[in-house]
């Protein structure tokens, strides 16, 4: 089985990657890869590489239109990715995914500056999924145990959108993503 769903993985990049990530210069494929070498690159676990490689997977699940938050539509990606990730990887994996959302309007709660860094697909999006968090939402966020490694991810997330940038193909994280397995 374990296989049999890094395969699944490697297959639903192949042939649903070059899907348009809501707005942004790169695909969807294009954004993970890019989330993923950032993490690689700073040597971060290879739970949070996987988490920052399938941290968008529910974009690649769902059937709605690329422009579903023009149409005021919020996907709500990672609800649907983390159903699908907790089925097969360890927290560690699934929970930043969960919490990559929310570490966006955490992030716009508590770091001032951090607004003004968001794509404007990122700011339409935000506003659909509640805004700034308040005080309270703050504090239950920082409860999670998993709440710094959502936060180091949003930030690949958000650096991960650059046309054109060589990164490894999807095949190269398929050790990755068994050693990640539940």
């Amino acid at each position: 089985m374990s296989s049999a769903i890094v395969e699944k993985i490697i297959t639903l990049f192949n042939d649903q990657g070059d899907s348009e990530y809501g707005g942004e210069p790169v695909t969807q494929g294009e954004h993970a890869l890019q989330a993923a070498h950032l993490a690689l690159a700073e040597k971060a676990p290879t739970s949070l590489v996987i988490a920052s490689l399938l941290h968008d997977i529910g974009h690649l699940l769902h059937a709605l239109p690329d422009d579903a938050p023009e149409q005021g539509i919020d996907d709500l990606h990672e609800e649907l990715g983390n159903r699908f990730l907790i089925k097969y990887f360890i927290p560690a994996v699934s929970e930043p995914v969960h919490l990559h959302v929310a570490a966006k309007r955490y992030l716009c709660a508590v770091e001032p500056d951090y607004f003004a860094l968001l794509s404007e697909p990122s700011v339409l999006s935000l506003q659909l999924q509640g805004g700034p968090m308040s005080a309270e939402e703050c504090q239950a966020f920082e409860a999670n145990p998993y709440h710094k490694d959502a936060v180091q991810l949003r930030r690949y997330d958000d650096m991960a959108k650059v046309p054109n940038l060589s990164v490894q193909p999807i095949e190269f994280y398929a050790t990755f993503l068994q050693e990640n397995l539940k």
